[in-house]
Parts: structure tokens; sequence; C-alpha cells
């Protein structure tokens, strides 16, 4: 592996711009932004309980939709569907968790393909005691808890750091050599870490954003059914470059270039890949994306109101019947 993701070799599609992205930005060129991490969400209550009340993440914006996604954001679901956006701050300057929640799924298998998502807040692992939720110290001060579905967090016990608490989500790979070349060749990650006894390598594309930290499994990666996707933005008119290299590279493109609209904000422009592994990644447009994740103050509301009057877990018990499980 090489520490370098602007190194010799690179495809002639890998411009100036592209390097500059993944070393943090020079010549004036747009950083490339980490962005958030999506989740689909069977229990919508309790998702939402685990993230404001023991992480303490806001509610940053929400939003329904009565069909699916043209990007698959949703997964493979063509009916009703909503997307909430939490954190601890602004999608500016923060990374966040996208929780999607299909109406009438009510679980998904989980596989090995997210491994979990670390940040530091000593207010979580509190409230975490206070709830009687599950903790799990898995090393000194490092406490290992799970969202409603399975989904691992993992919480240092430290003050809560003033720029983003947030500092990596990990992936399972099944070829570490081969995911560290894709993600800091082809997409310019920065490599600030590699562990070979642990099998693991950090990368990034600022030192000031959350990082992927990639771990290998073993053997092949599972991503079940409740297979996530991360997301980063990029300037605009670098997402053709970014379809036209994965092109060139024989490198798989799940969704080409396409416009994904919001009713009543911005339309976004997005790219979607896979990795080796078939880890989803969404790039999109920075220019709408600030405009479409701007905070919105009734997020908390709109929230509320779309589980009130979500009546599915009354139909189905009534019925003594269960959600479809994914």
């Amino acid at each position: 592996m090489t520490p370098s993701p602007c190194a010799a070799g690179r495809s002639e599609l890998m411009t100036s711009s592209l390097c500059a992205a993944g070393r943090g930005g020079g010549g004036g060129m747009a950083v490339r932004r980490a962005l958030h991490f999506v989740f689909k969400v069977g229990d919508r209550a309790r998702t939402a309980r685990f993230y404001r009340e023991l992480l303490g993440m806001s509610v940053l914006r929400h939003e329904e939709f009565d069909e699916g996604c043209k990007a698959s954001c949703n997964g493979p679901y063509d009916g009703k569907w909503s997307k909430t956006m939490v954190g601890y701050g602004p999608e500016d300057d923060h990374f966040v968790a996208e929780l999607t929640y299909n109406y009438g799924i009510g679980e998904y298998r989980l596989g090995n393909d997210f491994l979990g998502i670390t940040l530091v807040s000593s207010q979580a692992v509190s409230n975490a005691k206070k709830m009687g939720w599950p903790l799990k110290e898995v090393t000194a001060g490092v406490f290992e808890t799970e969202a409603p579905g399975g989904y691992k967090f993992y919480l240092e016990d430290k003050e809560q750091k003033k720029q983003d608490p947030v500092l990596k989500v990990t992936l399972g790979v099944s070829d570490l050599h081969k995911s560290v070349n894709y993600w800091s060749h082809l997409l310019g990650m920065k490599i600030y870490e590699k562990d070979e006894e642990k099998q693991r390598v950090l990368l990034g594309y600022a030192d000031n954003q959350c990082k992927l930290e990639l771990k290998a499994v073993g053997g092949a990666v599972d991503h079940g059914t409740a297979f996530g996707r991360i997301a980063f933005s990029c300037a605009k008119e670098e997402l053709p470059n970014i379809e036209a290299l994965m092109k060139k590279e024989n490198q798989k493109i799940l969704t080409p270039l396409v416009s994904l609209d919001t009713p009543g904000k911005a339309t976004v422009q997005v790219v979607i890949l896979a990795d080796p592994d078939g880890h989803e990644i969404c790039f999109v447009g920075d220019e709408a994306f600030r405009d479409l994740s701007k905070v919105d103050p009734n997020g908390d509301k709109l929230l509320d109101d779309a589980m009130a009057a979500d009546k599915s877990d009354t139909w189905f018990a009534a019925r003594n019947m269960k959600k479809v499980s994914a």
C-alpha cells in the first residue's frame, strides 16, 4: 500500500483537483467532505429516542416521500418512506446519520459490512447508564452500545469535542490492500494510519473530518438487507469526472449521474458507486447539497408528527401480525 493518494501510476483522469481534494485542499480547490452514513431503521420511535436522548444528537431535518428514491436512498423499495438527518451540529461541518424508514418494514438483517461508528461523548455514556441502555466497556474508557436494529456505536468516555465528536465510520472489507487502493488511488483519500497486525487502515479527506476505517473481516463481506451507504460531497463539476474514472477503471457504478428532487428544497446531483466489496458510496454536488441540508428548525416537530400519524404498528398489532422483515 502506498501512503499517497496522488501517487504515480494513477489514471490520467485523476486530475490535480482530485488530488488536492484528497490532501485537504491545495491551490484553492474545494475539499471533499464526509457527509453522513445511511441507516435503514425498522422501529422509528426507539431509533429517534436512541439518537436524541442517548447520543444527544439533534434532528436537523425530516422529509417524507410517497415513492422510492431514484438513487435507492431508502434501499430497493418503491413505497412510502421517510428520511431523518440527525447529528451534533449543522451538516456543513458535522458528520451525521441519515435514518431511512420504509413504512411497513419492521426489521432488516445485519451483515458484517458495517462495523460501527466511533464518537467522543462522556454525556452519551452517562445518558446510556441512566436509561439502562446496554453498555459494554471494550477497552479502557471506550464503551460499545447498539442502536435499535443492532448498529454498533463506540462511545469514548471523554468530554465531547467542540468540533464534530464523530471520529470515524468502520467498514468491513475482504481484501484490505485492494480496498485501500480503491479508496486512496481512485477516490483520493489520504491514508492517516496503517496497522498491519490488526488489519486496519484509517483514511480521510481532511484532518478535521470524520474518517473512514477499513478493517479486514477475514472472509467475504455480507451486506445483509440492512446495508448502508456512506456519502461525500465534491464540487458539482467533479461528478462527471468521477463517473468517467470509474468507467475507465472498470469499477461498479450503481447509479449514473442523476438529479434528485426533494419537494420544496434544492435539487442535487449524485453519482452512486460500489467499492470492491459492494459498499455503497454516494458523491453529491456540494453547492446544491449545502442548500438542501440547511437545518430545519421544525425538524423535531415534523418527525414527531410523522411518527404520531404512523399507525402501522397499531394496525399490525391489532391483527396479531408482524411487519415484514426485509
